[in-house]
């Protein structure tokens, strides 16, 4: 017994020990983390630096609390467009800020359309006759569209400027599924609906080729317009046509090739450039070599709140996809969104109403809750103005057409007015393994949809009448909405993806702008002085421990996924992202509804998918791999 009770004794002790380790950790962990918190008495005269280390989103999304503390899960940050245009434009008359630098040594990209209009913000300032700095050892598509805007381009040395445009090769299942004996059953509405192709061919059809290469070349118009404006003595076009050309002319120097196409200013190292905002922006006393006095981001949104005064203007916010039931910020839940506008009405304080969306869709069901409490915003006499970022097709135009004016940029992904559902079945699968299945029924419905022997006709006559139901919907909300015929909305539509410079001239759209437009044009509309109103998010509030993981990741914390920050090293990392869209996309397709509307034409973040508790088709055929 004496034995025992000493194991006991020592397990005990034991016990205890790792109590106070996890104690020690956690409280040590929340002290770094509040005092890692922005300090807005720092913010003193200087440079403001923006340092986008990670990615600029319309709405960021809550980090893994438990990954990110214990590193096991690294997770990027993700900026909110809305700040950094709100320190961009306060900064342009602040006497405090003597320049502004843009930090994009690892800037992970962001929406086409989420850049340009930070980029309009930076024109702001320069017009406010402050000097812009961009600094970063390379520039991809997204860093380089933002740097353009810059009074002066720096390059480090060693660095180069890789331009590489919209486009890329997409993966098809077709082949696979044949090998493993998996029929993919598509019900769809649209010509161009080619999200379901993968599925069903190798190779994208000429229809989609078509459609693919218009909405490229339209996105990619955009892009050049935008970066030949803002550096109009830049030999872009040359630039990006023949780049082997330009770097052999410079001797096999990236850097220097990209100086001699007035693609940078100035190439120097991270000191030569410090001394640059130093002697702009000044330095402190003990300053060191390349030192200059700086005002983080951070600090200098938390100085700097946003305005209150005047007549609130609701900003609701539909950002990722669109899903049924209650969702944190960076996805679009339809329980969530519309339940905080509906208890936002209830308080009877905003005066107008603008819905910024940046989605490619998903649930039928969750954009039209969301739609449906938009439209209470209108029955109560509120004037409602649609915002789109970068993508607001399907399921987020389905949502666009309760709006009684709709913005875009000429970049934005939009349209994909188009239904479909994808149902497998395994019947060749089990012939395969030597299996087969059998049954009786009652109904034609009984045991429908059969994955095992196949679809019967009438469920496959069900599904494809439902999916045609749902497209007369969706035709007749925009035609509706926009004032056209359903013959005409059926002609755009199809599941045709296009661009906002195209949308608008098709009337998808009503004009160009960013969200400070939408707000200007519903304080118009509710007889409001555009000067006297200030944006009110409707959105939840992150929590204490959610400001804790915040602040985590805004230090810097080795928990960070860092991003390569030579331009090389992004540039070959590209396939894996790619591949990782891929298989997202293939996640969002299986797991989503028996009909969506979702744009898989249109870009989405390359993350891997989170883990899920529940066994999909897809976990199906990836054993079956195995």
């Amino acid at each position: 017994m004496r034995i025992v009770r000493g194991i006991w004794k020592l397990l005990v002790g034991v016990k205890d020990l790792m109590v106070l380790i996890f104690m020690l950790i956690f409280f040590g962990a929340l002290f770094f983390a509040l005092s890692a918190a922005p300090n807005p008495a720092s913010a003193g005269s200087g440079a403001l630096v923006i340092d986008l280390d990670g990615s600029l989103v319309e709405q960021p999304s809550e980090p893994d609390a438990l990954g990110t503390i214990t590193g096991s899960n690294p997770t990027a940050r993700e900026y909110r467009l809305r700040d950094v245009v709100r320190a961009l434009d306060a900064a342009a008359t602040d006497s405090a800020i003597k320049a502004v630098v843009l930090d994009l040594e690892r800037f992970t990209g962001g929406g086409q359309a989420t850049i340009a209009e930070a980029g309009r913000a930076i024109d702001r300032v320069r017009a406010a006759n402050k000097p812009v700095l961009a600094y970063a050892t390379g520039y991809l598509d997204d860093s380089y569209q933002l740097a353009a805007h810059a009074s002066e381009v720096w390059i480090d040395p060693f660095g180069a400027v890789l331009i590489a445009g919209p486009g890329g090769a997409r993966l098809y299942y077709k082949g696979l599924l044949d090998k493993l004996g998996v029929e993919a059953r598509v019900y769809r509405v649209g010509t161009f609906k080619s999200a379901v192709e993968p599925f069903t061919l190798t190779g994208q059809s000429e229809p989609a080729r078509r459609a693919n290469q218009a909405l490229a070349d339209a996105v990619w118009g955009s892009w050049r317009a935008e970066v030949q404006q803002a550096r109009p003595g830049a030999k872009l076009a040359a630039y990006v046509t023949a780049p082997d050309q330009a770097l052999a002319a410079a001797g096999g120097d990236p850097a220097r090739a990209a100086r001699a196409a007035g693609m940078v200013d100035w190439i120097g190292d991270r000191v030569a450039f410090g001394q640059r905002v130093a002697a702009l922006a000044g330095k402190p006393g003990d300053a060191g070599p390349g030192e200059y006095s700086a005002i983080p981001l951070d600090n200098w949104v938390a100085g700097h709140p946003a305005p209150k005064s005047g007549s609130p203007i609701g900003v609701l916010t539909v950002a990722g996809e669109i899903v049924d039931g209650d969702k944190g910020p960076g996805s679009a839940g339809g329980d969530t969104i519309a339940d905080l506008l509906l208890e936002e009405l209830s308080k009877n304080r905003i005066k107008a109403l603008v819905v910024r969306v940046d989605s490619p869709g998903g649930s039928v069901t969750a954009s039209e809750r969301i739609r449906t409490a938009i439209l209470a915003a209108r029955a109560k006499g509120l004037p409602v103005v649609v915002s789109m970022g970068s993508v607001a097709a399907s399921g987020g135009y389905w949502i666009s057409t309760a709006g009684d004016r709709i913005f875009a940029d000429p970049a934005t992904i939009t349209g994909s007015i188009g239904v479909f559902g994808i149902l497998p079945t395994f019947r060749g699968t089990l012939e395969k393994l030597g299996l087969s299945a059998d049954g009786v029924k009652t109904t034609p419905l009984s045991g429908e949809p059969d994955l095992y022997r196949g679809t019967s006709p009438e469920f496959d006559r069900l599904l494809q009448t439902g999916i045609e139901d749902i497209y007369r919907r969706f035709t007749g909300l925009v035609a509706q909405s926009r004032r056209m015929s359903p013959a005409r909305v059926d002609q755009i539509g199809q599941g045709r993806v296009w661009a906002g410079s195209t949308a608008r001239a098709i009337g998808l759209v009503d004009g160009f702008g960013g969200l400070d437009a939408a707000i200007a044009e519903a304080a118009r509309r509710a007889k409001l002085d555009p000067a006297k109103v200030y944006a009110l998010p409707i959105e939840e509030e992150p929590g204490w421990f959610g400001q804790i993981i915040a602040n985590l990741l805004r230090d810097g914390t080795p928990t960070k996924a860092a991003a390569p920050a030579d331009a090389w090293t992004a540039m070959i990392r590209r396939p894996e992202a790619s591949i990782a869209g891929g298989l997202r996309e293939l996640r969002a397709v299986a797991d989503g509804p028996a009909i969506q509307v979702r744009c898989l034409e249109c870009p989405i973040p390359a993350q891997a998918p989170p883990p899920r508790g529940d066994v999909s088709w897809l976990t199906l055929i990836a054993r079956l791999i195995a």
